[in-house]
């Protein structure tokens, strides 16, 4: 029998970054628990409901969501839903079952995570006929593949995968028939901050040379630099989870800078404190009377520490640059 492998500062590290899965998971279904938005799914995912969440806690992740699927949904709209989607480092999201009930549904649906994580939500997919159900009713061909750590059927795949080697990435992307011709959306949330500059910088080049038309979608920190930043980087720390692209989390002029350099034609980024201020009021009203609010400054420090960048090529001219949160057309 082969000796085991001595565990490597990098296992740890991983380790670390795979238990920020967990957390994101909770803290959905404890605010979904509140009624700041609705998700049937999340629930399958996640036990319980689990301690409780402070209220700056539930309304960042209230603005992470809102702003999120409002980029994304108007990805579809405007290409019709015929398009793909690639959600990197997905933990256990559940965006492909909303756009199902929404009938909003890309032509594909991919997600790709670590190899232990696609495993775990497999396992549950295949145990919760909830889960199970909307995907079958999406599949009418005869080769539905279900392993240990991949999942393809004609409209959803789950890939296990390391996003830093992208020639693994690139081959297990191509065998599941993710098509370069499509227009492609890029999903990341909290996932890029994991990775050195220029892993991420690797990553999103391979999506803009590898893909004419697309759009890249990425929510993490922001104005790192200052004591809040520092707070939050120390508390990290001290869970083992090092915030190795933190480097390009210095400004929102950072953030776009990143796309800029390698090779996307346009970039735009919001701090959360403005994504914030211009989701509908009348729905924002609402969630704020779910829970008082004691300390609204450190809400709004919370907000202005995180942003939504995106990055559009648009060779088929669909119009995606205009997509944004700006005018009547986010109500």
């Amino acid at each position: 029998m082969a000796a085991r492998q001595p565990f490597t500062d990098l296992d740890t590290a991983d380790e670390a970054v795979r238990s920020t899965c967990d957390d994101a998971t909770t803290c959905k279904r404890y605010a979904t628990s509140k009624g700041y938005w609705t998700d049937p799914y999340v629930q399958y995912f996640v036990r319980s409901v689990g301690e409780r969440k402070a209220p700056e806690i539930n309304r960042g992740y209230y603005a992470r969501v809102q702003g999120m699927n409002h980029l994304l949904d108007a990805f579809l709209r405007k290409t019709k839903c015929d398009c793909q989607i690639v959600n990197l480092g997905a933990g256990l999201d559940t965006t492909f079952w909303r756009l199902k009930d929404e009938n909003l549904m890309p032509r594909k649906y991919f997600e790709v995570d670590f190899p232990m994580i696609a495993a775990r939500k497999i396992h549950n997919i295949k145990t919760k006929p909830p889960l199970s159900k909307p995907l079958i009713e999406t599949h009418s061909t005869d080769s539905l593949l279900l392993d240990g750590h991949s999942l393809d059927s004609d409209r959803y795949c789950i890939i296990g995968a390391d996003l830093r080697d992208i020639p693994g990435l690139d081959d297990k992307l191509k065998k599941f028939h993710l098509n370069p011709e499509l227009p492609t959306l890029f999903l990341s949330e909290c996932v890029l901050v994991y990775m050195t500059p220029d892993q991420s910088s690797k990553l999103v080049n391979w999506a803009s040379v590898t893909f004419h038309t697309a759009m890249f979608i990425n929510y993490e920190q922001v104005n790192m630099l200052d004591r809040f930043g520092q707070v939050m980087i120390e508390n990290l720390q001290r869970r083992q989870c090092n915030l190795a692209g933190v480097e390009v989390c210095q400004s929102l002029e950072s953030q776009k800078e990143r796309f800029l350099k390698t090779g996307w034609e346009n970039a735009d980024a919001l701090d959360m404190m403005t994504v914030y201020s211009v989701i509908p009021q009348d729905d924002v009203a609402r969630i704020e009377r779910l829970e008082f609010l004691d300390e609204k400054e450190l809400l709004q420090q919370l907000l202005q520490h995180y942003s939504i960048c995106w990055a559009t090529k648009d060779k088929l001219k669909l119009g995606t640059y205009g997509l944004d949160y700006c005018h009547k057309v986010y109500f």
